[in-house]
């Protein structure tokens, strides 16, 4: 059991990792070198989940209030579900158009 849970953690810091929120690569049809708005999304629900994993950390060593913490984690579960349903979309349009007769 101890491995699995350590596997877990292993598996979880390298997504940690990849979603790091960085500095947004500038869109070339945006103006003024704005980011566009496919990674302005990505980049905005990567910074709500780090934000509720620092609310939890900063309630785990007691400099944070439980709603402030679950306030946090709302905003985190509801980008990371819009990204899921936002992909389950692209995934069945896509599916669909491999559907059509050439």
């Amino acid at each position: 059991m101890k491995f699995a849970a350590f596997q877990a953690a292993q598996s979880y810091s390298g997504v940690k990792t990849a979603l790091k929120p960085e500095k947004p690569a500038a869109d070339p049809a945006a103006p003024n070198g704005e980011s566009g708005g496919a990674f302005k999304a990505v980049h905005e629900m990567t910074s709500a989940v780090a934000q509720g994993e620092r609310a939890a950390q900063a309630y785990m060593t007691g400099s944070a209030d439980p709603h402030s913490v679950v306030e946090a984690m709302a905003a985190a579960e509801l980008a990371v579900e819009t990204a899921v349903t936002v992909r389950d979309k692209v995934v069945e349009a896509y599916q669909e158009l491999i559907r059509m007769p050439i």
